[in-house]
């Protein structure tokens, strides 16, 4: 697991020694254990790269590192799990190697196969800046599903990329701008999904991407797929499982022993983040089963009950025989992590699991390098209750004539909210008692189109961003452009792929790799291997969601390793307290941050609306949380990042 970074001065030479280092050097955390650079004056470029040493620790693991020939350079981020197969189908073919890294594998691969055959032969979480000296042909490729980051940008004149956006802040070029419609996506989902990022000109590689980039006066790019999650639902609808749910937790059970032994494969120590739910327990019990010794397990508890799974967690590790370690989390703990956030994120972020992901990572890193988690069950198994009450929601609406709907939506959205909230609060004696926010809900979801339109408002935190920030246009992204086979799919099936597409690799993986990495703790997503994801897209949905539960055959897989009763229990997320904390120890704190002088000043947001917001909820007689968070991720990020 490491931090890279690169970039391509297109017109002449160009010393970069200087900007290599700032741009790998702010990434510290990232890679604590080495670093490197590798320059090409001449063509203009530089790639850089800091380690953290996982497989072959020794200096023959050293990056940016060149290939047999001479011909590539790479830089690598990540971890290919099968690259041990692999490197023996490479040596029967007559390559020899000189270390035991991956990273030889793939530049061996890439030589033999070329890029996209290597990519489509290899299995892991990654993301690589590969240059061919040859053909003067950059690559930027991405893992199937979006586990790590990598960003770009082209303007001035140069190309720069980095596994953070704050190492592109490093390469000379025009001042980064912060674009208004990925702004009105953050705070639409509280995350920015991919292509785009905060900045215009900067965009995300999309999962199962690779980019080539060539040079002739401009940068040329040439995007292609290696891997798509659209495809895979595809395939899987035309030949879906035919077995019964105990044949297909079978089938489960071992894909995942297989996928799992090969990831616990490190030359550092291991361990698993435990939090009692379905999904960690599920890869902690098949952990369990595969080691030769007890899995060295992580939970923290904190002290407000309704936010404590640590109990739940510590049963199951005492049921598997694990080595379990618990940390109770005070209050101050958790709000000591807060002011961290903007440096730890990069780009904003506003999902709350963030505090305690982090903290969790942090109490792991100090016994283990490495810690798989059960990320991705709920997107792949179809776990999350609003894909139900979407559909649900969908069918209601389909009662009536689309015409009807879209006059009422259109009628319900001509009121004034000033009108709205009065009156919400004159029958509710003192709030609005939501009714605002539950008015403009369904005024939006009245004009929706298809149950993609209805499960985006659903998810939404914004509903309408524009109240916010003024008139804005927010730009295409999975949501408004779904791929052609969603519709073919049944409708939980679909919105799994949806959330898949968005939620996961932006939000979920977001959270996990920048809160583990900030102290240089590598994770690992079983769940995320393309064969469990092709077999999700497989399953009848019967095998999957049936009477209200999800998860059907993860639960059946779990059965074989924990009792049921210790897991069946109501969902808990990953949270912390922060609503109250905003009206007691973090009040002064996210005062500062909604000055309203400073947001007339910067000229993002529109100031009454913040104070109006801030004011209820600070007053205690509304919650306002869900829309507060993401304006003081925003406003702390600003105030980091020294942008205005």
């Amino acid at each position: 697991m490491c931090g890279i970074a690169g970039f391509w001065r297109g017109r002449g030479q160009f010393d970069g020694q200087e900007v290599i280092e700032a741009m790998t050097s702010c990434m510290h955390h990232r890679g604590p254990d080495d670093s490197g650079r590798w320059l090409d004056s001449d063509a203009g470029v530089g790639l850089g790269h800091r380690r953290l040493s996982i497989i072959d620790v020794s200096p023959l693991g050293h990056q940016p590192m060149e290939s047999a020939s001479g011909r590539y350079v790479v830089v690598f981020n990540g971890e290919l799990y099968n690259f041990a197969t692999v490197r023996d189908e490479l040596r029967a073919l007559g390559h020899s190697f000189r270390g035991g890294s991956d990273t030889e594998v793939l530049l061996a691969a890439i030589e033999q196969w070329d890029v996209t055959e290597a990519l489509t032969r290899l299995h892991g979480m990654f993301a690589i800046g590969l240059w061919d000296r040859r053909e003067l042909r950059l690559t930027l490729a991405r893992d199937r599903l979006g586990e790590k980051p990598l960003y770009y940008t082209m303007n001035g004149g140069r190309l720069a990329f980095g596994s953070e956006l704050k190492a592109l802040r490093h390469c000379p070029g025009p001042a980064l701008e912060i674009d208004r419609g990925s702004l009105a996506l953050f705070f639409r989902h509280h995350y920015i999904p991919a292509p785009h990022t905060i900045f215009s000109g900067v965009h995300k590689v999309m999962p199962g991407t690779a980019l080539t980039v060539t040079f002739n006066g401009t940068f040329q790019v040439r995007e292609s797929t290696f891997w798509s999650l659209a495809d895979v639902a595809r395939k899987g609808a035309k030949n879906p499982f035919s077995g019964s749910l105990a044949d297909a937790a079978s089938e489960l059970d071992e894909l995942l022993c297989s996928v799992v032994r090969d990831e616990m494969v490190s030359d550092v120590p291991l361990g698993a983040f435990l939090s009692g739910g379905v999904d960690s327990s599920t890869i902690v019990g098949v952990m369990q089963r595969v080691a030769s010794r007890p899995v060295r397990t992580f939970t923290i508890g904190f002290t407000e009950p309704a936010y404590d799974e640590s109990p739940h967690a510590e049963a199951v590790a005492k049921h598997l025989g694990t080595s379990h370690t618990t940390l109770m989390i005070t209050p101050a703990d958790a709000q000591a992590v807060i002011p961290l956030l903007p440096a730890i994120y990069d780009e904003p972020f506003a999902d709350s699991s963030q505090v305690p992901t982090y903290l969790v990572s942090r109490m792991a890193s100090e016994h283990v390098t490495v810690s798989p988690s059960g990320d991705g069950g709920d997107e792949l198994f179809a776990g999350y209750s609003r894909y139900p009450q979407s559909s649900a929601v969908w069918s209601r609406l389909q009662g009536t004539p689309a015409a009807i709907r879209s006059l009422a939506g259109t009628a319900m959205s001509a009121v004034p909210v000033p009108l709205l909230a009065g009156a919400g609060r004159m029958l509710a004696g003192g709030d609005d008692g939501g009714l605002e926010a539950r008015w403009t809900r369904r005024a939006r979801l009245n004009q929706a189109r298809s149950d993609i339109e209805v499960f985006r408002e659903l998810v939404s935190m914004w509903n309408d961003p524009s109240s916010l920030l003024g008139p804005v246009t927010e730009p295409e992204y999975a949501f408004t452009s779904p791929p052609a086979v969603a519709a073919s799919l049944d409708p939980i099936t679909r919105l799994c792929l949806m959330d898949a597409l968005t939620y996961l690799p932006d939000d979920i993986m977001v959270k996990v790799d920048r809160a583990a990495m900030a102290v240089s703790l590598e994770t690992r997503a079983p769940f995320l291997h393309p064969s469990i994801a092709e077999f999700a897209f497989r399953l009848p949905v019967d095998l999957k969601y049936r009477d209200g539960r999800g998860k059907l055959v993860l639960r059946e897989v779990l059965d074989r390793y924990v009792p049921r009763e210790m897991i069946e229990r109501p969902k808990q997320g990953f949270g912390v307290p922060i609503t109250h904390w905003l009206r007691g120890e973090l009040r002064d704190w996210a005062d500062d941050c909604l000055d309203p002088d400073a947001i007339r000043r910067q000229g993002h947001l529109l100031p009454g609306k913040v104070s109006d917001l801030w004011q209820r909820h600070r007053s205690g007689r509304e919650d306002r949380f869900v829309e507060l968070w993401p304006v003081l991720m925003f406003q702390s990020w600003l105030a980091h990042w020294g942008v205005e």
